[in-house]
Formats: C-alpha cells, sequence, structure tokens
C-alpha cells in the first residue's frame, strides 16, 4: 500500500480554492485545499487576546479546517470547538512539523523500521510484522506543542505564533517501546535512544537543518511508558501526523513524539546533535521561569520534559452575550503531564473565589479530563470566567508570571471574557 500525494509543494502552494489530489487507500477528509474566512488581524504587541491563533482556515488531504500557521513545514492548529471532548478527532488534530521535506507518500512495499546500533540482534519490521509479532496495546495521552500558547506570552516571542489549540489527545494503538528493544536486546553500555523519522530539510548533513532527532535516555521511565504507535482513536495516523509509525511519549512535549519513525538507533554516549543539545532548552528554573532581562545573561539549561498541568475553558467562548439569570453550562479540559486530574474549580469573579466543576470520565493520567459546571450570571456587564485544575498528587495550577525565550510551557489559568446583557 502507498499512502501519500496530495501534500507535495504544489499542492500546499494551492491555497486559493485549487483542488489538492488524493490520498491512496480510504482518504477521509475532503480532498480540496481551500482558504476559509481569517480571524480578525492581530499583530501585537501585547499577547494574542484570541483562544486560538490568527490565520486562515485551510483543508488540506485527511484533514478538517484548521488554522494555518505556515505550509512548509506544515503546521496547523486544531480550532476551539473540536476540544469539548476528551478525544480529538485524527482529521482535527493539530500538525507540527520541523523540517520542510516531510513525506507526501511511504510505500508499504518497501518501507521497514529499522531498530540497529549497540544492540545483540539489529532489526528490520514491516507495519505487518508489527502487527503479527507484537502484543499491541494502547494508551490515551496528550499530544502538545512545546510552544503552545507561545502568542500569550509578554514580551512577544518570535516563533510560531500558536494560540491554545496546538495539543490534541488521541487513544494511541501499537507497541510498547521497550519490547522492540527486548527483541533486538540491548547491549551493556547503551546510553539513549535515538529516534528518526522520514522528514528532511535542506540543511548540510549531519546539521539539525537537514535530519530530526531526538532520544530518550535508556533505562529512563519516559522510555518504559512510550509506544509505537500505528493507530489514533481506531484509525491509520493521518500522513500529516506520522503514517505509517509515530513515537507516543505520554506525558511529554510532543518534540519526543518523532513522526513518520523509521529508525531507533541505540547510541553509547549521550546524544549531542542539534534537537537534543540546542533546541528545546529551558531555564533551569522552576516552571522553566525566567524574566527577560535575567535571559540577557548566561543561564543553565536543560532539555524540555514532561508537561505542566493546564486547563481550559472550551464553552462558553465569548462570541455572543448571555442573558442575565439565564443558566449556561461552562464546559472545558484539564489534562496533566504526569498526575492527572483530581479537580477542576471556576471562578466568576477574575479568581477571587472558586467553585468545583464536575469532572467526566477519567481516561487515565496521560489524557483529557473534561469538566462542566453550572454558572448564572447575575448582572449585566463584562465578566471573567477562570479556570484553574489540581492534580492527583495534589499540585495546583497557578497564575503566577512566567516567560522564557523560547515560548514553551505555558500554563497559566484560562481566562475567558463574557459580556452579560439585560434579560428585561
Amino acid at each position: 500500500m502507498t499512502r501519500g500525494r496530495g501534500l507535495g509543494r504544489r499542492d500546499l502552494l494551492k491555497l486559493a480554492g485549487v483542488g489538492a489530489g488524493m490520498l491512496a487507500a480510504g482518504a477521509r477528509a475532503s480532498t480540496s485545499t481551500q482558504v476559509e474566512q481569517p480571524l480578525p488581524a492581530f499583530t501585537g504587541p501585547g499577547p494574542n487576546p484570541y483562544w486560538n491563533s490568527v490565520g486562515p482556515l485551510v483543508t488540506l488531504p485527511e484533514k478538517s479546517p484548521l488554522i494555518q500557521l505556515t505550509d512548509r513545514p506544515v503546521q496547523l492548529e486544531t480550532p476551539r470547538h473540536h476540544f469539548l471532548h476528551a478525544f480529538t478527532p485524527a482529521s482535527a488534530f493539530f500538525v507540527r512539523w520541523h523540517l520542510d521535506g516531510h513525506p507526501t507518500r511511504v510505500d508499504l512495499a518497501t518501507w521497514r523500521l529499522q531498530l540497529d546500533g549497540h544492540v545483540e540482534r539489529p532489526q528490520q519490521w514491516s507495519l505487518a510484522d508489527l502487527f503479527q509479532r507484537f502484543k499491541p496495546v494502547s494508551v490515551a495521552a496528550v499530544n502538545q506543542c512545546s510552544g503552545n500558547s507561545r502568542s500569550r506570552f509578554e514580551p512577544r516571542i518570535p516563533g510560531a505564533q500558536w494560540g491554545h489549540g496546538a495539543m490534541g489527545c488521541a487513544l494511541w494503538t501499537g507497541v510498547r517501546l521497550r519490547d522492540l528493544l527486548s527483541a533486538a536486546g540491548i547491549k551493556r553500555g547503551a546510553v539513549h535512544l535515538q529516534c528518526e523519522g522520514l522528514d528532511r530539510g535542506r540543511g548540510p548533513e549531519g546539521m539539525g537543518s537537514q535530519r530530526y532527532l531526538k532520544s530518550l535516555p535508556v533505562d529512563s521511565e519516559v522510555a518504559q511508558e512510550a509506544l509505537v504507535a500505528w493507530s489514533m482513536n481506531g484509525e491509520p495516523l493521518p500522513l500529516l501526523n506520522g503514517f505509517p509509525l509515530r513515537l507516543v511519549v505520554p506525558g511529554h512535549f510532543s518534540t519526543y513524539w518523532v513522526k513518520s519513525l523509521t529508525n531507533i538507533r541505540v547510541l553509547t554516549e549521550e546524544d549531542k546533535n542539534f534537537w537534543m543539545a540546542t533546541a528545546y532548552k529551558i531555564p533551569d528554573n522552576p516552571r522553566g521561569h525566567i524574566t527577560p532581562e535575567g535571559a540577557k545573561q548566561a543561564f543553565h539549561k536543560v532539555p524540555i520534559g514532561r508537561m505542566p498541568l493546564r486547563s481550559f475553558i472550551i464553552a462558553p467562548d465569548g462570541t455572543q452575550k448571555i442573558p442575565a439569570g439565564m443558566p449556561v453550562t461552562v464546559r472545558g479540559i484539564a489534562f496533566s503531564g504526569r498526575d492527572g486530574v483530581r479537580r477542576v474549580e471556576l471562578s466568576a469573579d477574575g479568581g477571587q473565589t472558586w467553585q468545583d466543576a464536575t469532572l467526566g470520565e477519567d481516561h487515565g493520567n496521560h489524557a483529557f479530563r473534561t469538566w462542566t459546571t453550572a454558572w448564572t450570571p447575575t448582572s449585566p456587564g463584562e465578566t471573567e470566567l477562570v479556570v484553574r485544575a489540581t492534580d492527583k498528587a495534589g499540585s495546583v495550577q497557578t497564575d503566577d508570571p512566567l516567560w522564557n525565550p523560547g515560548g514553551y510551557m505555558m500554563a497559566r489559568w484560562d481566562r475567558q471574557k463574557i459580556v452579560v446583557g439585560r434579560s428585561a
């Protein structure tokens, strides 16, 4: 089976309504690429006032309309309304590639996943081999870009100006990474597991602009939890989300979730490639915070790791007035990078007082947890709703100032202004 076409340069340049090509077998999304009406323009210099980023809605193969940040490499954000449920549809899942030469087709007749390096038995598996030789497992987990909500930082930071929609939760199915490593037999002295996808850039060989490589410590908890997944929500991965395989690293930012995985190398020393030694580093401070003034001086950096506790208000979204005295249901999601969500609270006075929300089904410590609560506005005017979460270990989400030069790990309270109208 060959999966592809439709995502080459010419297709992505046809963003004025010209039809795009068909993906192979069973493309589920519209096969035309078109631009919808963009959100109101915003250029700063303050933080983005909208929940999502500002950009046109585009439709690409296997995808419903998503907000386009860039077309090469492709970066697409999920609109707000898709987060009303615990699982994000594959067609609406955000897209973030680092290199512009991401695959536009994969021929499964020749494609293989290789596992080599410091192992007893180097391996090559077809997709069918993985189906047949290993026990499949599933995990519900949030995949979130490290720069999700970057447009909310102040002072503003260069880079993709994501709103809150560079995230999604899916039920990922595949084989445990540790089962693959067991089949190959890791030798004593192994240090890092280097993972590589099919995407390529135009930079020199050996540089970060030529290949995207991420590594996990061999004996770490994260390597034990990781999956090599072939499906999300019971469907094959869309090509834009990493078909035929992607690494799934529950609780960690998506920089480690290598798409179109094709090679796993066992290294005998720490991986020093650009994407590990230089990129995705944060200040070695609580929450990765540093002041803009402090960042002008030398400071110690560490690799970005687990995601912080977050919560969001999805509805109401502030686009219409709510009559005073009318009961409404406030709905949203929350998640944790480690311990799962135990409690969500809503404030209708900007964070001065709080009321408990009702939590939805618990799909596991790494999944979205939906929540709802009743709220009745009492008087006309502008009201600010605020949400915060508490994880199962008792940690409470804070609204402390947060800034770093990468625009990573935003985790402050989500706020939604609501205009309350007169009802009589």
